[in-house]
């Protein structure tokens, strides 16, 4: 139950900083705010904020910089397998949400890319001209099922999440990870347990890195910045969902796809 629990922190360490950003990789307040949410626990969260923020500079963003001075070419092939691993989650949510037809479009993906792709390292999809791919989670899930969000909530290490995002991250220490069930317990035992683990620490210092300007110009520019990086989180969550349940949101991406603004010209 440990070993689960450490491997789902690690899943949505640094990925739970999703925010809506600009081409420019400027973070940008979108002036559609999502419907109120109390912050019940403000401040725990503020406390709970500080000493995230305190880990974040003397551990990960040093390891971030460092990341982010590998060749481009490891940087891009390491952003393309984490992705890929991703659809182990994306495809379950594709089912639980009805979309089978992308659900059956990702299969097809994850195959691909795992094999003709060198372990997911080139995104042979992608260049034979697959629908664009999109991450899907747990907290997602259940709000295309319409379960309201509650409380705004700061978890240690994990960062800015709500109630029912907070559920649906730990859907993998309930209920079972597949991805960890088919790597470590199943019949293809084909990820060892220290590489499950290196790969989903790699996720979040891949991310971290290539969004390091634009929390820091956040932060630079915010005049509070725990109030800046609630409403983003706020807003691409909302986003998310609402594109889901109508397909009615345009979104820009950047770089690994977590950033995101809603282009209302």
């Amino acid at each position: 139950m440990l070993k689960k629990l450490l491997i789902t922190i690690i899943s949505v360490l640094l990925l739970a900083f999703n925010a809506n950003a600009g081409s420019d990789g400027d973070l940008v307040l979108n002036k559609n705010q999502p419907d109120k949410i109390k912050d019940c626990f403000e401040k725990l969260n503020r406390t709970t904020f500080a000493v995230n923020q305190s880990l974040d500079r003397a551990i990960i963003k040093p390891i971030a910089k460092g990341y982010g001075n590998l060749p481009d070419g490891i940087q891009n092939a390491t952003s393309n397998a984490v992705k890929n691993l991703s659809n182990l989650i994306t495809i379950p949510n594709n089912i639980l949400q009805g979309d089978v037809k992308t659900a059956i479009i990702n299969t097809g993906r994850l195959v691909l890319n795992t094999t003709v792709g060198l372990l997911g390292t080139i995104d042979v999809a992608n260049k034979i001209g697959f629908p664009k791919y999109e991450k899907e989670d747990y907290g997602q899930t259940l709000g295309a099922w319409g379960i309201g969000p509650g409380c705004y909530v700061v978890l240690p290490i994990l960062g800015p999440s709500t109630i029912r995002d907070t559920a649906g991250s730990f859907v993998n220490v309930l209920g079972g990870d597949p991805w960890y069930n088919a790597s470590i317990h199943g019949n293809n035992e084909f990820l060892s347990e220290s590489a499950f683990l290196a790969s989903k620490a790699i996720s979040g210092i891949d991310f971290r890195s290539n969004n390091l300007n634009s929390f820091d110009n956040l932060e630079k520019n915010s005049i509070d910045f725990y109030a800046s990086l609630r409403s983003l989180y706020l807003q691409d969550r909302q986003n998310k969902i609402e594109n889901n349940q109508r397909g009615s949101v345009d979104v820009l991406y950047k770089d690994d796809e977590d950033w995101e603004e809603i282009d209302n010209q």
